[in-house]
């Protein structure tokens, strides 16, 4: 008998918009993936959310709903709790008599129709059916409302009144500080910033003083955007807002902090890391925002190619040996060595990391927090992980001699360690590894695969068109033109969906470098990194520029990203 998922996939056949061929690729992907056949029907675009909801509608005979002509009244919205109506993705529209009308993405989620029956028991549950887009767009306009828009919640403040503070040795009058943090307007005006980097992607939230202004921006897809930044005279109290909510001192402004907190939005958690920094201007902050929801569940979602990831899972399934991630700061590095940890954590393997900081807290995983203020730094915590019989090792990076030494020697005598390196490429990580005063023979022993990762955007399906590669593109990227022709490559136009700048997503670009017999007696001979990429070339090693190359032909990015994030591939 074929599942529900099926019977909906034949209509859609059937109706003429989806081929056998998608079929057959999205029930391919979910063996090796999981998943549910009709979601990654949507994701890989193979049907818009519409057709899929319209088949939906046909086959449980439930009525199709526009969830944007409605506009259900506040009481009969709040008859489901904000956190489970975000959760199950549904709406509350209208109650008559005993029955309950709920507007759903999945009228089949038994789960969320339990919970329902369960909050409203003296209530008949009738499901209706949308678009998953269209309760998410609900939800999120709902929260704008209730915050308020930046002139709506500044309506309420008299700038006139606030007096800024010099940064003079005067005493700093802490309940006036925290008085200013907790009125209203303020606690809003955070909440949005807040609410408006979760619903816009962004990675990072930067709030700058300048001498008359403040400047607010959000990065998206690694690229800076500014935003509608508060006024300058509120800056003490957004500053003392941050600070509580992560339990920091407010009084001092001189030095550096850190902190982080956790908010709770749509459903699920978001931990936030804060750094502030003191400036002349006042206090510079940055918000990373960590969603465990971006988080890569797994090798197999990382868009590997079929050659690249079974290195990766050969290197991975070593009882022991060392496992090295490169690039600059932001690339995805740990995020990488976060799904190699979800593929690992079974009830068999003892795996401790030590991070500074903890990013996101994994259940099975050990977590320690380096704290180099009370003498807990990498090397030190290291020590101590090894005495406790771990199986495989996390190193959140390894910025110094001592770390490395411990860490190839911990590899060398049955663990697998993870860690992390600054360099441009992965052959260089040897040359790294070599400056930090660590034996040739050490490292040839020792590592098992390097990876340098970068991230790129990826274009946005709503607005993706073809387009003639400019010659100097192609040049610059050392293509030779036979590669190119015949060819077709994609950009985006630029939509209301991706702001206008023709992306939406990023996808990871790895270099990886596994180390066979020959690159061994390479690495023991102390070769220049120049001989060790050539030979690694020669074995088959895809550079980041062919990734990238490769990412662009599949049409995922343009040239032009590729070119922007590898530079020049000469």
């Amino acid at each position: 008998m074929k599942s529900f998922g099926e019977r909906i996939a034949d209509l859609l056949i059937a109706d003429g918009l989806l081929s056998q061929k998608q079929l057959s690729e999205a029930q391919e992907t979910q063996k090796k993936q999981g998943g549910r056949l009709l979601k990654l029907l949507t994701e890989r675009q193979f049907v818009t959310e519409n057709d899929l909801m319209v088949a939906m509608a046909r086959t449980l005979n439930t009525p199709p709903i526009t969830l944007t002509k409605m506009h259900p009244a506040s009481d009969i919205t709040e008859l489901i709790p904000k956190d489970m109506a975000q959760m199950y993705k549904l709406v509350p529209v209208a109650r008559l008599g005993k029955k309950l009308y709920v507007v759903m993405a999945d009228p089949l989620n038994v789960l969320a129709l339990d919970d329902i029956r369960r909050v409203r028991p003296n209530l008949e549950i009738v499901p209706l059916i949308t678009t998953e887009k269209a309760i998410v767009d609900f939800h999120n306009n709902a929260n704008n409302a209730v915050t308020g828009g930046m002139e709506e919640i500044l309506k309420d403040v008299d700038t006139s009144e606030v007096e800024l503070q010099e940064d003079k040795a005067e005493e700093v009058n802490l309940d006036k500080l925290v008085e200013s943090s907790e009125e209203g307007p303020v606690i809003k005006l955070v909440n949005l910033v807040l609410m408006q980097a979760i619903k816009d992607r962004a990675s990072d939230i930067h709030l700058e003083p300048f001498e008359k202004a403040l400047r607010l921006r959000y990065r998206i897809d690694g690229v800076l955007y500014d935003s509608t930044a508060p006024p300058k005279s509120l800056q003490s109290a957004l500053s003392s807002r941050i600070k509580i909510m992560a339990s920091l001192d407010i009084a001092e402004r001189r030095l550096p902090q850190d902190g982080r907190f956790r908010i709770k939005l749509a459903g699920r958690d978001v931990d936030l890391r804060i750094s502030i920094l003191p400036t002349v201007h006042g206090e510079k902050i940055v918000m990373r925002v960590l969603d465990k929801g971006n988080l890569v569940p797994n090798l197999d979602q990382l868009g590997l190619e079929p050659d690249d990831l079974m290195k990766f899972k050969r290197a991975i399934d070593a009882p022991h040996g060392m496992i090295l991630m490169t690039g600059p700061t932001g690339s995805g590095k740990t995020s990488t060595l976060y799904a190699v940890l979800t593929q690992l954590n079974t009830p068999d393997l003892n795996i401790v990391t030590v991070e500074d900081p903890v990013e996101y807290q994994m259940m099975g995983v050990n977590q320690v927090q380096v704290k180099p203020d009370i003498g807990l730094t990498f090397a030190d915590a290291l020590r101590s992980i090894l005495r406790q019989d771990p199986d495989v090792v996390m190193v959140g990076e390894i910025r110094d001699s001592e770390t490395a030494d411990i860490a190839v020697k911990a590899a060398l005598t049955g663990h697998l360690v993870l860690s992390t390196l600054h360099t441009n490429d992965a052959p260089g990580a040897i040359a790294r590894m070599v400056d930090m005063g660590i034996e040739p023979f050490l490292i040839s022993s020792s590592v098992l695969l390097i990876c340098a990762q970068r991230l790129m955007r990826k274009i946005c399906p709503h607005c993706k068109e073809s387009f003639q590669v400019p010659a100097d593109v192609i040049h610059r990227l050392g293509l030779k033109p036979e590669e190119v022709d015949g060819q077709q490559f994609y950009r985006g136009r630029g939509c209301g969906r991706c702001k206008e700048t023709g992306f939406l997503g990023r996808l990871a670009i790895l270099e990886i470098l596994s180390i066979s017999e020959a690159l061994r007696e390479q690495i023991l001979l102390d070769s220049s990194a120049k001989v060790i990429k050539d030979l690694a070339l020669r074995e088959g090693m895809r550079t980041l520029t062919r990734a990238g190359f490769a990412k662009a032909k599949a049409g995922l990015t343009s040239l032009d990203e590729v070119l922007r994030v590898t530079g020049d591939g000469h």
